[in-house]
Parts: C-alpha cells; structure tokens; sequence
C-alpha cells in the first residue's frame, strides 16, 4: 500500500482524530435530544397556534432522527462507538417556550455541524464533510421555521 501511512483497514483506512470521533457523538446526542424534544411537542401542544405548528414539529422530529441514525453509521464505520444519551431535553410549558428553546437548538446544531465541516476538511475526510454539509442545510431549514413561525406569534 504505497504512499498510505498510519491508516487503519478496519474501519475503511480512514484515520479520523478523538476530537472529531467526539464531535460526531456530540452530534448524535444532539439529534436523539432534539428528535425527542420535537416529537413531545407534536404530541403535547396546545391552544389553535399549536394546532397550526404540531405537524412541523413531527415533520422536523422525523429529520432529526434520520440525521441521527446517519451519523451514527458515519461513527461507526470510522471505529467509533455511537452514543445512545440524548442531550438534556427540553419541552417546554407554552408553545413560544417550545419555539424558543428549539430555535436555540438549531442555532447551537448549526455552530457545532460547522466545527465538524471544518475539522473533518482539514483532516481530508471528504465523505463526512459532505454528510454534515447535508445535515447543516437541513439544520438551517429546521432554524428558519422556528424563527419563523416565533416571528408570526409577536
């Protein structure tokens, strides 16, 4: 294998760093929080303007957990264990409580999905740089609807 040092076969001759075999889980434990946090909020809304937002919250809450489930493999396949510990999560009492605390969760998946981007570029592994590439525009889509609708209920 010329020109190929240090590289480990087992997990696809891709030497990743601890610190972004962290990342990842720190990924993963935010998506399994946030799909959950989502999901509560579809099934525990109230009042008409929840009625307007609960399918988004499911809509949302089903992306994140494929999001999740895809980083998981990404870990895995890279050597790592996945992490199976949600984020703290949050419900919240009034539906702009919900919105609230869910646009700050995008916002901090949206600074943390760029870490990765950028560690994961600079460690030359393209494949996960291209999948959190993925992840964030979805993240920024997810942020946008929370602001949004948070927006229309001043």
């Amino acid at each position: 294998m010329r020109g190929i040092k240090n590289w480990e076969l087992s997990n696809g001759g891709v030497e990743m760093s601890e610190k972004l075999l962290d990342l990842l889980n720190e990924a993963i434990a935010r998506e399994l929080q946030v799909s959950i946090q989502y999901m509560w909020q579809h099934v525990l809304w109230k009042g008409p303007e929840g009625l307007a937002v609960k399918d988004e919250f499911k809509r949302i809450a089903i992306s994140e957990m494929k999001h999740a489930e895809a980083i998981a493999e990404r870990l895995a396949y890279l050597g790592g264990t996945p992490t199976t510990k949600p984020d703290p999560i949050f419900v919240g009492e009034s539906l702009k409580e919900m919105l609230e605390q869910d646009k700050k969760d995008e916002e901090k998946a949206i600074e943390l999905y760029k870490e990765i981007i950028d560690l994961a570029t600079k460690e030359g592994d393209i494949t996960t740089a291209r999948l959190f590439r993925k992840i964030l525009q979805e993240e920024e889509e997810h942020h946008d609807v929370f602001k949004s609708i948070l927006e229309g209920m001043e």
